[in-house]
């Protein structure tokens, strides 16, 4: 597995699999009218918005085994003045969970973040109802802070809860494990 940035051709590669991945990962969560209906042009839309005009603080690496995208994540370097670097989106294709992909792409953010913005924490926001993914983030040391309810794509209601770490410490500890 090799960890790369994205690059503009990446675009498509990265829709399908951040709407596979909600298809999988929030069955239940979200509206099922909405998961089953246009999520890949959805994603596209973002994604290529991303890609045409990036923020000047974003990072988007990608988990790739020859030309399989195997998982990807975004990051804002210091989005937040109290909560630090954001981690806005980190999918690992559905079959693939538990190969410690998810866990590289992590450290590795963690690791962009401290070079760049040597002093700010990290957090990410996970679904309330995402047990899989809350409990991997409290296994890589990310402390639940507060839960937000917001309305996600395709309406209704869900809760959010925000995961920090105050030091990435714990994070690079587990780059090379």
């Amino acid at each position: 597995m090799e960890l790369r940035e994205a690059r503009p051709d990446d675009v498509a590669a990265i829709a399908r699999l951040h709407a596979e991945s909600w298809r999988t990962a929030y069955r239940g969560i979200y509206r099922d009218a909405y998961l089953d209906g246009d999520v890949f042009e959805d994603r596209m839309k973002v994604w290529t918005e991303r890609f045409a005009a990036p923020a000047e603080n974003q990072f988007l690496l990608l988990a790739t085994e020859g030309d399989d995208l195997l998982g990807f994540a975004c990051s804002y370097g210091a989005h937040d003045e109290r909560w630090g670097t954001l981690v806005d989106n980190l999918h690992v294709r559905p079959g693939l969970h538990r190969r410690g992909i998810g866990r590289r792409l992590l450290a590795a953010s963690a690791a962009w973040s401290r070079e760049r913005y040597p002093d700010a924490p990290l957090h990410l926001w996970v679904l309330e109802k995402n047990t899989n993914a809350r409990a991997f983030y409290e296994r890589l040391g990310g402390q639940p802070h507060e839960a937000v309810t917001s309305e996600p794509p395709g309406g209704g209601s869900i809760v959010g809860w925000r995961y920090v770490w105050p030091s990435l410490d714990p994070l690079l500890d587990r780059t090379n494990r």
